[in-house]
């Protein structure tokens, strides 16, 4: 069985930008352009994060400038499930949350969910790699499909 990162890789779910200057709105729409390529999204699925974000606040924004954008209001113009990889150089402002905290991303693992068993798979796997700061740190970095598979590699997730 590949990994989320594996997969991500062979299906060219992975963009890589300089991100200086852009709004976390903006950030969003690019995050999901991989996506939209191979038909896993709508070209308007975007505008369904950016609804949860403004309805609900910076939520998809984790420690070590990690963002999962996704929604789970009515996924309209999901057809596959699916995870999207963007790294910034530029940290992405997203405001700051309930408690007053700032929020920025430099990384972006954005979900779109068709399988609910394959979306959990996913989450499950993306949970270990939100807790691999090594792997997180390289994966930051990279700039190259061949980058993302080498930090896996150097910086293996723990097996349940």
């Amino acid at each position: 069985m590949s990994t989320v990162l594996q997969d991500i890789v062979a299906k060219k779910h992975y963009k890589f930008i300089d991100g200086e200057g852009l709004t976390w709105q903006e950030a969003v729409k690019q995050s999901t352009e991989s996506l939209i390529a191979d038909g896993s999204v709508s070209k308007d699925f975007y505008k369904q994060i950016i609804a949860c974000v403004e309805k609900y606040g910076p939520y998809m924004v984790f420690e070590h400038n990690v963002a999962m954008p996704h929604t789970t209001e009515n996924a309209e113009g999901v057809y596959k499930t699916g995870i999207g990889f963007m790294a910034c150089k530029k940290l992405i402002d997203f405001g700051v949350d309930e408690d007053g905290e700032k929020k920025e991303a430099n990384l972006f693992f954005t979900l779109c969910s068709a399988n609910p068993t394959e979306h959990m798979n996913n989450i499950q796997q993306l949970a270990n790699i939100f807790q691999n700061e090594p792997l997180l740190d390289a994966l930051a970095v990279a700039t190259t499909p061949e980058e993302i598979l080498a930090a896996e590699e150097k910086y293996p997730c723990e097996e349940e």
